[in-house]
């Protein structure tokens, strides 16, 4: 009955998670990698102006520590004072730099029917990146809404690889449906949704172990996806989800696991390539194992 409970309060007061911190790191770091020098000095002048700023650099100096550090902050307000429940509560202070303080819980998600149509639920991941990388790309744009724009986009792209996050809305993306993995003993119950979101990496994967694991990543994956287009990525992850997301019978087995482990690491690289690329097409140049600038 305890275990139940605790899983209705991670459902109601968390619908839709997202890859853990550690995983969104993997995805900045291998995107880092893909982007000329260019591209690196015009981003990072860019977050050098956000608010957080030294909050992301406050362990790891340095401008790839910054736009790894970036990738996080959309999940890192969902706790952070700060920040408001936009549906829920009045808005907090205003934050020089920032264009709001609402937490956006739902620019995490996009909720499909079963047979695959868009949309169904309150969801907006679908029409929120491409918006926040058009604002990017808009060179009238002004220069406080593309620092605020960044490190949603870093983050954005990685969500829409995670396959609960093109979901049916039927069971909120997997947050309705409870597994037991006795793999993991720290905590066995968990929702579907959550499983995924841990599945890549640790939450707390960084600095040279985090390099270590997007190196054995890459060697795995060798070759650049398509980078495709936003809804190609997502109709990957929906039918990624449709097709293998659900354990039989609820019980996480071994081989279960072990296909699931394939599958979310390689949407991790693939997030990490497109990222890279996608990023590369709006700040320019190309990076340094492609060519010159």
């Amino acid at each position: 009955m305890l275990r139940a409970i605790l899983l209705l309060l991670l459902v109601t007061a968390s619908p839709a998670w997202a890859w853990n911190s550690g995983a969104h790191r993997l995805i900045a770091h291998i995107a880092w990698q893909q982007l000329s020098p260019s591209a690196k000095s015009a981003i990072s002048s860019l977050l050098l102006a956000h608010p957080d700023y030294d909050r992301w650099t406050e362990h790891h100096q340095g401008k790839q520590f910054a736009f790894v550090e970036a990738s996080t902050w959309p999940d890192d307000i969902r706790q952070d004072a700060r920040f408001y429940e936009e549906f829920a509560d009045p808005p907090t202070p205003s934050i020089a730099g920032l264009a709001t303080t609402a937490r956006h819980r739902n620019w995490h998600y996009t909720d499909r029917q079963l047979d695959g149509s868009p949309r169904e639920g309150k969801g907006s991941l679908d029409t929120e990146l491409p918006r926040l990388v058009a604002i990017l790309a808009d060179s009238s744009a002004s220069r406080s809404q593309k620092v605020y724009a960044l490190p949603w986009v870093i983050h954005l792209v990685g969500e829409m690889h995670q396959p609960l996050h093109i979901g049916s809305n039927h069971d909120k993306g997997g947050n309705l449906f409870e597994v037991e993995d006795f793999a993991d003993q720290r905590q066995p119950a968990k929702t579907l949704h959550r499983w995924w979101d841990d599945l890549p990496a640790a939450p707390w994967l960084n600095g040279k172990a985090l390099e270590n694991s997007a190196q054995r990543l890459l060697a795995q994956t060798p070759h650049a996806p398509a980078q495709g287009n936003f809804e190609l990525w997502q109709q990957e992850s929906f039918e990624i989800a449709r097709a293998h997301a659900y354990p039989p019978g609820r019980m996480i087995t071994p081989e279960f696991r072990t296909q699931a482990k394939t599958i979310a690491n390689r949407r991790v690289v693939e997030a990490g390539y497109r990222l890279g690329s996608l990023l590369r097409a709006i700040f320019g140049g190309v990076s340094r194992g492609t060519g010159s600038e």
